[in-house]
């Protein structure tokens, strides 16, 4: 008998996805990336970190799996750093997952991979096998080959959700896009997602005409929940609880923390458990005052890492909130950040460093607390 899921104690859940009741709104991104999934189309999925892009993934492979012809593998690319290692990750989720019998499944997998020759372990309670491989320097190409092949031949529909996948633009080998792409473009049983929160270097991996996977999937930049929707969702889950809050409320902590999912779900949940009936905004600031003090040896730990330029910057940018004009004269005199240049240089460093956001040209600070920390601390 399969072993009955835990259901967690506080439903603003942090981390992993637990159910679609669990799951706020995304009913409209859901729709699109199964429909454009499903008629053939890869799609791009791009959005800041802690946007909830993860948990959206994971979210419509749970609703594929009401398509019993479809099998669903989501990889993590975020600490590889080679085509030996992607091919690690992506064989060690997808080996054994693609034959219809149990008793064929050990001789199948066996037989079909030369290259990667996967050690095969017994669970000694259910009987399941399971498979690991190592896969040797130099062996990459022809191991991901038999993957695609494995997938390519199977009877289910395969789909493969590949997160961060910026991260392969920093691999030694430069040459792992177009291997990648000369694969893929030949599949016909297999689709993607690839997702990434490095906006501006995976938007290039497949805007620009000099790249491989120019123009060859569906973009799709991720936004933040619908208020509306996240309203309704929160108010269910804290009235559960015996906790009331207002919609003015919500807004201001909505606002407070630019709508960003993570930073807006780690104050409900907070609040949640404090258990207080009827929530303010003046308990809605204790809280953040508590997460803030938590935090505050890493946020002086943050500025330790910075230049006093970049702190100077950092500090301006979180009084605004958002700024566009992060070389106007204006922004520039009115926080004494010196020449444009200068500031210029500040913010790329920051920004690579992911502590500032450049959204479409409107910079913010990355980490909503954080944002907060700096405007009580200036």
């Amino acid at each position: 008998m399969a072993k009955e899921k835990r259901i967690p104690l506080n439903p603003f859940v942090l981390t992993g996805y637990v159910s679609p009741e669990y799951f706020c709104d995304r009913e409209k991104e859901t729709e699109k990336i199964m429909s454009a999934l499903l008629n053939g189309r890869n799609i791009t999925l791009t959005s800041p970190r802690r946007m909830g892009k993860t948990g959206l993934i994971h979210h419509v492979f749970n609703e594929m799996k009401r398509n019993s012809g479809v099998r669903c593998f989501y990889v993590d690319l975020y600490q590889t750093d080679s085509l030996e290692l992607l091919v690690k990750k992506f064989a060690d989720t997808v080996l054994g997952t693609l034959d219809s019998k149990e008793d064929r499944i050990v001789k199948g997998v066996v037989s079909f991979f030369k290259m990667l020759r996967p050690v095969v372990t017994i669970d000694p309670m259910t009987g399941e096998p399971s498979f690991k491989v190592n896969v040797e320097p130099g062996q990459g190409e022809y191991s991901l080959s038999e993957i695609f092949a494995y997938m390519e031949q199977s009877e289910y529909r395969c789909i493969v959700a590949f997160d961060e996948f910026q991260t392969i633009a920093g691999y030694a080998d430069k040459n792992v896009e177009a291997l990648l792409r000369s694969h893929i473009q030949r599949l016909t049983n297999v689709n993607f997602i690839f997702s990434g929160s490095r906006r501006h270097v995976l938007e290039n991996m497949f805007v620009s005409a000099s790249r491989p996977f120019y123009q060859s999937t569906q973009m799709m930049p991720l936004g933040a929940i619908d208020k509306s929707a996240y309203y309704d969702f929160s108010c269910a889950k804290l009235r559960s609880h015996g906790q009331t809050m207002d919609s003015g409320v919500f807004d201001y902590l909505h606002t407070k923390l630019f709508a960003h999912t993570w930073y807006v779900h780690a104050l409900l949940n907070r609040i949640y458990e404090t258990g207080i009936a009827n929530i303010d905004k003046a308990l809605a600031d204790n809280v953040i005052d508590d997460i803030l003090m938590e935090n505050e040896g890493t946020f002086q730990t943050f500025l330790r890492l910075v230049t006093p330029v970049q702190t100077r910057v950092l500090y301006a940018i979180a009084a605004e909130g958002t700024i566009r004009e992060i070389q106007g004269k204006n922004f520039l005199t009115k926080h004494g950040l010196g020449v444009a240049s200068t500031v210029k240089t500040a913010v790329k460093s920051l920004v690579e460093k992911e502590m500032l956001m450049d959204n479409c040209g409107e910079y913010q600070i990355y980490d909503r607390f954080f944002n907060l920390w700096l405007r009580i601390k200036h």
